[in-house]
């Protein structure tokens, strides 16, 4: 064991001594999408985030995303925040930086609002300064995403339901109502109920996916017959995932992946992202698909082999190096870590 943290502190010490020469590169091209048509191609943008799904909608039951994204990109291997917890890995998502920049947990997410002056603003911030008169929604289970995550003062419509049922419901009817946001967001709970209480390899964790499938086969179809999929970006992702005994916020294969699988016009049907993707991309995503220059801060990038006409981008550790060093340490642990 002795050994393998000093590999560990000596792989962490030649990151750090690297993060310099990251800084030092000023021809690295840090705005590809300037040169994709699919910069800006769409006009709403669709997040659907299912907590606690993690990397096992490949191994599900799941006929309504599999017929949504038969010819999408899909990567299943994504990695989560440490720790892999909804608190972090929500916010990176909306913020597009790592929980060492924001900081926002389980606790402190239902504890602590915020509004627009934050250091990290999420991207119903950034999309409201871009587009002032734009619809923006948030509609979730878990009430901490709209309390203490997304902000109070940028006229987000703000939903919560304690049953994703019901919240599906409320959701269509939104949708049938006429309304067509720039930029949407879901949180569904259920198969994190299961996930705790079951376990990731039980049949109660698995029928919860099944039946989040349903919840995203009923949006899917909401925004289609209300002509919102012809410039629509759908994206459906978790904030982690769980393990055999149930729970999460460590560092195993099945806590500590999770996927981002996406639809629409210009998406490369197939596509796989690429292997860097990280959850917080999402923000970096929904941005570029609405045309909207990202704040200097985030570290999110654009992955490849998700738009067709658009390169992946670089991780610029400079940005953040403690995530990279981190990182870079955790993914060695994980690696280590029993997959249990």
């Amino acid at each position: 064991m002795k050994k393998t943290v000093s590999v560990l502190l000596a792989f962490a010490l030649l990151l750090l001594s690297a993060v310099p020469a990251f800084a030092e590169t000023p021809s690295i091209d840090l705005n590809p999408q300037h040169k994709s048509a699919s910069f800006g191609a769409y006009k709403h943008v669709f997040i659907i985030g299912i907590d606690g799904a993690g990397s096992f909608f490949e191994r599900a039951d799941t006929p309504n995303y599999d017929r949504i994204f038969a010819n999408g990109a899909i990567n299943s291997h994504v990695r989560t925040e440490v720790p892999s917890d909804s608190g972090p890995n929500w916010a990176s998502m909306l913020t597009g930086v790592s929980y060492y920049k924001h900081w926002i947990h389980n606790g402190n997410s239902g504890e602590e609002q915020r509004d627009s002056s934050t250091r990290y603003p999420t991207i119903f911030t950034v999309v409201r300064r871009a587009m002032p008169d734009a619809e923006l929604a948030s509609f979730v289970n878990w009430g901490n995403v709209n309390f203490g995550i997304i902000e109070t003062d940028v006229g987000v419509t703000e939903h919560q339901n304690g049953n994703d049922d019901a919240l599906t419901d409320d959701i269509c009817a939104y949708f049938d109502a006429g309304n067509a946001p720039a930029l949407f967001f879901v949180q569904i709970d259920g198969v994190d109920a299961a996930g705790h209480a079951h376990g990731s390899e039980s049949e109660e964790y698995y029928n919860a996916i099944h039946e989040a499938d349903g919840y995203i086969g009923r949006i899917y179809d909401a925004l289609e017959r209300n002509g919102l999929m012809d410039d629509g970006l759908f994206i459906v992702t978790a904030d982690h995932g769980h393990t055999i005994a149930g729970g999460h916020g460590r560092f195993s294969k099945r806590e500590s992946f999770t996927t981002i699988a996406a639809a629409g016009k210009t998406v490369v049907p197939g596509g796989k992202l690429d292997k860097i993707t990280r959850d917080r991309d999402i923000a970096a995503i929904a941005l570029f698909a609405l045309g909207v220059d990202r704040p200097f801060a985030m570290s999110a990038r654009l992955p490849g082999d998700l738009f067709e006409d658009a390169c992946g981008e670089p991780r610029v550790h400079a940005k953040d190096p403690l995530d990279a060093v981190i990182s870079a340490v955790m993914g060695i642990v994980t690696l280590l870590t029993p997959d249990r």
